[in-house]
């Protein structure tokens, strides 16, 4: 995001604070001196500081306000851990070990995030990684082992010294950058890191695919953006929706392509489109899913519930008189969209603050 200037700043700041003792139920005169503060810091320093109440509030709306993601039901959960006190990379990485651990919690998924210092102060970080945890991709000859969408990535990590195995299954270094200097990496303790592997409810042989997935979406590569102040490594979790393993990162035909594979498995026509083989490999691998987490005691939701959970903060927000804005097309599950009730609904796809924004790469 480009510098605001103080005037700019101090307008961001004032909607932000105003939004929230608003939701705080604080009183006027609370308001008031808080945003005196502010402003006379923005004046005198070109920025401020959020208080600890601000930075969980701030990180909180961003997610209801979160037009791609159909699990804001649950935003109020969100668990916020100050990490804005380290000072390199290394204290960095302890914090988010202990986010990872906190959140996995065994399995009982815990929604959080962990924020660094923020951008343009003198410990300002960021994280290379797209997800904290995340598969490794290797270009081999004519085809691609593990993720591809790793590709680019795992090169970076590659030019930093690491070294994968160069299975389909290799868990990427943590990156960390400190302002403008050579970023470190390190690995994750294999003790935090939940896998599931996969097998089916009534096909014996689905293990022998040998597939597995990682149990917690930590995303990591979005700045958080509260009243003007840019927070460049703010990673957060939920928790998985099946259709985001089963319908997307093992069976995309760029991703892990394991439709076929599991059309095979199954004795699936596959001379011809019109047997549906790819939908009914879909079903079966969308549920090799579901049960797999299930069994391991990982959380997970299936698509179905998320679309009901979605439309009860619909009705959750109409009530505090807060309209819900959202990009259909990523609210929409993969698989069978039109079975939900979000399939026949429309919403504003408008971008308020609180936000997470996309960053540009930075390798």
């Amino acid at each position: 995001m480009t510098t605001m200037t103080k005037t700019q700043l101090a307008r961001e700041a004032t909607v932000f604070l105003g939004e929230l003792y608003y939701e705080l139920e604080k009183t006027e005169a609370e308001a008031k001196r808080r945003m005196d503060e502010v402003l006379e810091q923005i004046e005198r320093t070109g920025s401020y500081e959020h208080t600890y109440e601000e930075l969980k509030h701030g990180a909180r709306m961003a997610w209801r306000y979160n037009n791609r993601c159909i699990g804001r039901l649950f935003w109020q959960t969100l668990e916020v851990f100050d990490a804005r006190d380290a000072v390199d990379e290394h204290q960095a990485a302890d914090r988010i070990i202990q986010h990872i651990d906190f959140a996995t919690n065994r399995g009982r998924i815990r929604p959080a995030i962990t924020i660094l210092p923020a951008r343009g102060t003198k410990n300002s970080m960021r994280i290379w990684n797209h997800q904290l945890v995340r598969y490794a991709g290797y270009n081999q000859k004519d085809r691609v082992v593990g993720d591809s969408s790793s590709l680019a990535f795992t090169s970076a990590c590659e030019k930093l010294g690491w070294r994968g195995e160069g299975t389909r299954f290799d868990l990427l270094p943590l990156v960390i950058q400190k302002g403008n200097e050579v970023p470190k990496w390190f690995e994750l303790p294999k003790e935090s890191v939940i896998e599931v592997p996969l097998t089916h409810p009534s096909h014996d042989g689905f293990g022998d695919l040998g597939l597995k997935w990682y149990g917690v979406p930590f995303v990591s590569d979005m700045e958080l953006e509260i009243g003007g102040i840019c927070y460049g490594g703010a990673p957060f979790n939920g928790w998985y929706m099946g259709t985001e393993i089963g319908a997307r990162n093992l069976s995309d035909a760029d991703r892990y392509d394991q439709l076929p594979n599991v059309a095979k498995l199954f004795g699936f026509d596959m001379s011809t489109n019109t047997s549906l083989w790819k939908d009914r490999a879909l079903v079966e691998l969308n549920i090799a899913v579901l049960h797999s987490y299930k069994k391991h005691g990982v959380s997970i939701v299936d698509h179905h519930t998320a679309a009901e959970q979605f439309l009860r903060f619909e009705k959750q927000e109409q009530e505090k008189g807060r309209a819900v804005t959202g990009r259909w097309s990523w609210l929409i599950p993969p698989m069978s969209p039109a079975t939900t009730g979000i399939w026949h609904r429309n919403y504003d796809d408008i971008e308020r603050t609180p936000i997470y924004r996309s960053q540009p790469m930075p390798y």
